[in-house]
């Protein structure tokens, strides 16, 4: 059986689900989204949930705000709850030399219309009350402060996001694996086994799979997935009395993020030896599942978290959870068309999926329906790596990235959210 269809969406995580909704609310209605096995698979199952304004560069704060936007704009469409909790974020620094670059931001955010400051360590203790300012090792000076920021459900979302689009006319199809993708006579035939599929347009949203799908092509993608593990607390009895819901911190020094979870805290540490996954092949049957946990990686990075947050390191690990992230070189997305591929398009690359994906989506599907991106944004751009790399060096820059943590952001260049 062959169908034709405008649009086909290779993978069902934040990423492809946003960019079927975003398709769907500029008028393209004939679009299908097929997923390898059940939507969110993968990575997106598995995602803290965590949304921020303050951007993986600056010059993307755009697409985290747009992430934000989407979902909710999702949730009021489709009635289905995405369970954002609006915290906010404290992004610590240690120095005025610090905080003078937070506050070179304020611009930025203004422009945007986005709420954002710069806040002296009183105000930390006062919105956070459980972090510790002053520690023997290193006082905190101040943070930015995103009162907008918080978490949300990503099973929901993903939920919403597909609801919505599916009411406009599109179509989802699970357990339907991409055998083979090819350009043909000036249409791409996507083999999905059971069924072929022509396509004006061919999207590859799905993730840490997307090398693998490119490569019988000659593509050669500079995608590949790293471990990283969260932590969940047990209960913490100061978390118990509050009457609020405590902001996430960004700590630097860790580095980590860290935010409530219930009465506890979750905890995502950036470890100084990353380990990559699946480099020599992604298992067929993988899916919904985590990988083994290694607290010894770890270790090195309790003392300053303990330091920071002392209820963390009473309250006794629960739970730990070790899933793969793609990453890239330099830690931004693929979004946009892949180079002399004519009607390829890659949504593929994410980190910080949850964070991005809805914003990303807004930005590709505008370039895709209109033919021109609504604004510039080399910084996402596939054509960034026209220049092959080794394996190698690819892995070696992927570890740096994700070592750095949350390096001092700049203006327009690179920084971890």
């Amino acid at each position: 059986m062959t169908e034709f269809q405008r649009v086909v969406i290779i993978g069902g995580g934040i990423a492809g689900l946003s960019l079927l909704y975003w398709l769907t609310r500029r008028g393209w209605s004939d679009v299908l989204l097929v997923e390898r096995f059940e939507l969110t698979d993968g990575s997106t199952w598995h995602a803290a949930g965590n949304v921020t304004h303050f951007g993986h560069l600056t010059s993307i704060t755009r697409l985290y705000a747009d992430s934000i936007a989407t979902y909710l704009a999702a949730e009021t469409e489709s009635t289905i709850p995405i369970d954002f909790h609006r915290t906010g974020s404290l992004r610590l620094a240690y120095t005025e030399e610090e905080l003078a670059v937070y506050r070179r931001l304020t611009g930025i955010y203004a422009r945007l219309g986005l709420r954002f400051r710069v806040i002296d360590s009183n105000e930390v203790e006062r919105l956070h009350p459980l972090l510790e300012r002053h520690s023997p090792t290193h006082e905190i000076a101040g943070a930015a402060h995103t009162p907008d920021d918080g978490h949300l459900d990503p099973n929901g979302a993903c939920r919403a996001l597909a609801a919505a689009a599916r009411a406009r006319g599109a179509r989802i199809r699970e357990h339907c694996r991409v055998a083979d993708l090819r350009r043909h006579r000036g249409e791409w035939e996507v083999d999905c086994g059971n069924s072929r599929i022509r396509a004006e347009h061919v999207v590859v949203a799905n993730s840490f799979w997307s090398r693998e799908l490119l490569a019988p092509m000659g593509l050669d993608l500079p995608v590949y997935p790293l471990e990283h593990q969260e932590i969940v607390t047990g209960p913490v009895p100061e978390i118990e009395r509050l009457e609020f819901e405590l902001p996430t911190v960004r700590d630097p020094k860790v580095p980590a993020n860290t935010r409530q979870e219930g009465s506890g805290f979750l905890c995502g540490i950036y470890e100084r030896q990353p380990r990559p996954w699946g480099v020599e092949g992604i298992p067929k049957t993988f899916g919904r599942q985590l990988l083994p946990v290694d607290l010894d990686r770890l270790q090195p990075h309790f003392p300053r978290l303990f330091e920071r947050i002392p209820s963390f390191g009473r309250a006794g690990i629960r739970t730990v959870n070790n899933g793969p992230i793609a990453y890239t070189p330099d830690g931004c997305p693929l979004v946009g068309p892949v180079p002399a591929t004519e009607g390829l398009w890659l949504a593929t690359g994410f980190c910080v999926g949850i964070g991005t994906g809805g914003g990303a989506a807004r930005y590709l599907s505008h370039w895709m329906t209109e033919g021109d991106p609504e604004f510039d944004l080399p910084f996402v751009y596939p054509s960034r790596f026209s220049d092959p790399l080794s394996r190698d060096a690819c892995l070696a820059r992927i570890r740096e990235v994700y070592r750095q943590g949350y390096v001092l952001p700049e203006i327009g260049s690179r920084s971890s959210s």
